[in-house]
């Protein structure tokens, strides 16, 4: 079991994991992330699944609801990754991970509580300000399911 996942923490604390679900939305070797209102950190278009959906849907469901794209027609998965939350402190993220390049009419744009949104270049150093989900898991993985296409 990894750490966190449903264990008690450090002196017996309950740890807190989010399960989420979330879309690398790709364009020109680019990766769109976002920033969601009262946070630092940059993370995927994505967030928590409700109660009798899959994560497919909840993926679909909020890219639509955070940067107006209809993904609900494409895509794949690229994984489950797990790691500290970005902006929740002493909590972990348990991510479900979808892929797929976006068409040239997909104008995404920051709505709903994402305040800000940035283009990661997949071939440039990673920025400090991007979620360790981002950085540790599904950066590399992007890269390489990119490069075996």
């Amino acid at each position: 079991m990894w750490p966190g996942a449903g264990s008690a923490g450090h002196y017996g604390r309950a740890m807190t994991t989010f399960v989420t679900a979330a879309f690398c939305l790709v364009r020109d070797g680019r990766l769109l992330t976002v920033r969601k209102a009262g946070t630092a950190g940059f993370m995927l278009p994505g967030g928590k699944i409700d109660p009798g959906e899959s994560e497919r849907e909840a993926a679909v469901r909020e890219v639509m609801e955070e940067v107006g794209v209809d993904v609900s027609d494409s895509g794949e998965p690229l994984g489950r990754f797990h790691d500290v939350a970005a902006n929740e402190p002493g909590a972990f993220v348990d991510a479900t991970v979808f892929v797929t390049h976006l068409r040239p009419h997909d104008d995404p744009a920051p709505l709903a509580e994402i305040a800000e949104q940035r283009w990661l270049d997949l071939d440039g150093e990673l920025p400090p300000d991007l979620a360790p989900l981002l950085s540790n898991h599904v950066v590399p993985s992007l890269r390489a399911h990119l490069a075996a296409r």
